[in-house]
């Protein structure tokens, strides 16, 4: 079928098949060893699962798959030294950045070291007085109070001066981050980071929240401590995977399928009282819910941006102690008061986009770059990174959105697929003060008075490297798919190849001659929701679309479309139903 793409385009890209001869065979051998039909063995084939033990362990992952702590570089050095502090009795500041990876670092490290040990304290940086990663403060903090060893969690990897600082003040670090590293490392008494060039631990994926626990993984063996005293802890572990955007594989695919059962049989007495003010659980209904099984979708928009509430408005010690709450009456109002604060985030965020987006369509350079840069120096610090991804909605391209935080511009980076905005910014790293981050986010500081000559400098290094596709938006889809082979066994099958996240995304599907079944709806003015059914087919299904509903005008009663989607399951009422989560729609010529 001959489609055009309306009213809005995007790259429909279509993974690779399997058609050689050794994926065919693998196809066909995955059929008869799991029972399961070609199409499911296609998309198994597709994430590298081509026999029945990888299958096995792609579909059940094992504690038993993580890898040994000690492979990792200085982590004999990081447990010698936790070890030796807590036999002399020494002060310990367990230290995290404002997000939720960095909160859930602190709740990790803290929440089980003072089972075994009293004499330590967290501390989390303010964002608006302190800035990201290490700061002056923290290590003044710790010299002023007596503690002589500092265990940095999702940061300090970059902290080469204020390592130097605290060294000087005979304060220790231990720092575990995930974050690349410099082309310095800190001179710390460990630096656990998968991602330096002389380690060879075999997975550099890990979250800080994940490099925390190895480090805890590490302790309890060297001590004698039951591995399994650490379990209760994975429900951590999966909220950082699930919100910091890593790659659901390898050792993080185990620490997610664990972390998530944990969260889905008995999470911790915070994470509870944030599911029930996040609506996951009923106001009469016992925690964990029992209607609903929460997996990294729930975790990323129910509960991500609430504990992230914190840091942005106001300080995420609030977010720490929610965590580590351990009765539910304070647990409540720490939850209560993330969710305020959540509440004013929105606000901040709809102000803030509608300003940004105002000063790219009244400045015709900035409406034809292939990157934006955007300063205000009223905006909210806490609000800039969901801003960048906001204006990406509208104009898909690299950006930066930048405000004041004590007398210098910073801000947050947010990149399109396949391109690498950390690598475009360290190009300009010649205006920076400082800069950190991943491939697809980033945050920086810069004077003032170099925003000028940074705008012109990243655009320039973004229009060389950037290609023309890469600033359309993509549908990556898996396979196409006929509407007869979607069923109950199909959905559970399907839903067995979760945790889903990046590089193990949830499947996109692909049906064409697809026609109306009544009328389109438009829900809240934005999403789109219809009964359609395959033409040659009696079975139907509802099919919603968020932020589609310009598409309701374009579809008619018998003039088929094709659609992309993946399928979900909708509860309502005791009843669930397959119902089809479209990505985007294209009309037939």
């Amino acid at each position: 079928m001959i489609v055009r793409s309306s009213p809005a385009t995007k790259r429909w890209l279509y993974k690779p098949f399997p058609e050689s001869p050794s994926e065919k065979q693998a196809v066909e051998s995955l059929v008869q060893t799991l029972n399961i039909s070609p199409f499911l063995a296609s998309l198994l084939v597709q994430r590298g699962v081509t026999t029945f033990d990888e299958a096995r362990t792609f579909f059940r992952p094992e504690i038993s798959h993580l890898h040994d702590p000690f492979l990792m570089r200085d982590m004999d050095r990081a447990v010698d030294r936790i070890t030796r502090a807590i036999e002399n009795g020494e002060k310990i500041l367990v230290y995290g950045d404002y997000d939720v990876d960095g909160t859930t670092s602190v709740a990790l490290m803290y929440g089980f070291l003072s089972t075994i040990y009293d004499r330590l304290e967290h501390y989390i940086p303010d964002r608006y007085k302190e800035g990201y990663g290490i700061s002056k403060a923290g290590v003044a903090y710790a010299a002023e109070n007596g503690f002589s060893l500092i265990i940095a969690l999702d940061c300090g990897i970059k902290s080469i001066d204020r390592v130097a600082d605290a060294k000087a003040l005979g304060v220790d670090f231990i720092i575990c981050d995930h974050h690349r590293p410099g082309s310095e490392i800190p001179d710390a008494i460990a630096v656990l980071d998968p991602k330096r060039e002389d380690c060879t631990y075999p997975y550099d994926e890990l979250t800080g929240c994940g490099v925390g626990f190895k480090l805890l993984q590490a302790l309890c063996k060297a001590r004698g401590i039951p591995a399994e005293t650490l379990w209760p802890y994975l429900d951590l572990v999966a909220v950082s995977i699930s919100c910091d955007i890593v790659p659901v594989t390898g050792e993080n695919r185990a620490l997610a399928y664990y972390g998530l059962k944990q969260l889905n049989s008995a999470p911790r007495t915070g994470l509870c009282a944030l599911l029930r003010i996040a609506g996951f659980v009923a106001p009469n209904e016992t925690c964990p819910p029992t209607a609903k099984h929460l997996d990294v979708t729930n975790v990323v928009f129910g509960l991500g941006p609430r504990i992230n509430a914190a840091g942005r408005i106001k300080h995420a010690k609030a977010a720490v102690d929610l965590l580590l709450a351990k009765h539910h009456y304070e647990a409540e109002d720490f939850a209560y008061e993330l969710n305020q604060h959540n509440a004013d985030r929105q606000k901040f965020d709809k102000s803030m986009t509608e300003q940004a987006l105002a000063m790219i369509e009244a400045d015709d350079w900035l409406k034809n770059a292939k990157s934006t840069v955007l300063y205000d120096s009223s905006w909210n610090k806490g609000v800039v990174g969901i801003v960048a991804s906001r204006c990406i909605e509208r104009f898909y391209r690299p950006t930066i959105i930048l405000t004041k935080s004590n007398d210098k511009a910073s801000g947050s980076a947010r990149s399109v697929a396949g391109f690498d905005v950390y690598e475009a910014i360290e190009a300009c790293s010649d205006l920076l003060e400082q800069f950190g981050g991943h491939t697809f986010a980033a945050g920086l500081t810069m004077p003032v008075e170099n925003i000028g000559a940074f705008r012109k400098k990243f655009e320039e290094v973004v229009s060389a490297r950037i290609r023309e596709e890469d600033l359309v938006p993509k549908v990556d889809i898996d396979i196409p798919l006929d509407f007869s082979e979607i069923d109950a066994k199909f959905y559970r099958i399907m839903k067995q190849m979760s945790p889903f996240g990046p590089k193990n995304l949830a499947p996109v599907f692909c049906t064409e001659d697809v026609v109306l079944v009544g009328e389109p709806i438009i829900m809240k003015e934005k999403h789109l929701k219809f009964t359609c059914k395959q033409l040659g087919s009696a079975r139907t299904f509802t099919a919603v679309g968020f932020g589609l509903a310009e598409w309701a005008d374009q579809l008619h009663q018998n003039e088929p479309f094709a659609i992309c989607y993946s399928i979900d399951m909708n509860h309502f009422r005791d009843q669930s139903t397959i119902q089809l989560m479209l990505k985007d729609i294209r009309l037939a010529e």
